[in-house]
């Protein structure tokens, strides 16, 4: 199973349909409408996870390093991996397609694994905190793409499966990149 490329990820696909047989499962797998981005829609996805993991770990995080923050985004990333499977199959199937680019829930759950970590370090200022969320999301997006290893087999595993096991080692590869970076990024920023 492959993304749609960023540019023809809706020609072809039954979009209409999809919204009348399953609203919801689709308003969910679409990242809310934002995996319908003209350009890039599985890096919107991620973005979308990225700002969402930030808020809410600066809301409900008074302080740094937070392993109740991490867990919570660990665990958010797999229950949203685990709700994902059944319902970007079923949104895929209404759509006509295998893996269509519109669909960004695989993407929400994959970049929530990837920067659960953040959270587990202090930072020595907003500016190095701010770089060890961005490391997340530039590690998650070169690994959903360039899908290193097994993780590329992965896709042709069926229905949602194939749409969302890729995504979410990947999270976890660039949970352990960023992880490994932030010791080097709190020293420069």
């Amino acid at each position: 199973m492959k993304k749609s490329s960023s540019a023809a990820a809706l020609p072809g696909l039954n979009v209409g349909r999809a919204l009348r047989e399953r609203p919801v499962a689709t308003l969910f797998a679409t990242g809310f409408g934002v995996g319908f981005a003209p350009i890039a829609p599985g890096t919107a996805g991620s973005a979308l996870a990225l700002a969402a993991a930030w808020i809410a770990v600066t809301a409900l995080s008074s302080h740094m390093p937070s392993v109740v923050a991490g867990v919570g985004l660990l665990t958010s990333g797999l229950a949203v991996a685990a709700a994902a499977v059944p319902v970007t199959g079923r949104v895929a199937e209404a759509l006509g397609g295998e893996d269509p680019g519109c669909i960004v829930l695989d993407e929400i759950a994959g970049q929530l694994l990837a920067c659960a970590v953040v959270p587990l370090f202090a930072y020595p200022s907003p500016r190095a905190s701010a770089a060890a969320w961005g490391a997340s999301f530039f590690a998650f997006r070169l690994f959903d793409v360039w899908k290193p290893g097994p993780i590329r087999r992965w896709q042709d595993l069926p229905g949602g499966w194939g749409i969302v096991v890729d995504d979410v080692a990947a999270g976890v590869l660039a949970a352990a990149v960023t992880a490994a970076a932030i010791p080097y990024l709190t020293r420069t920023a």
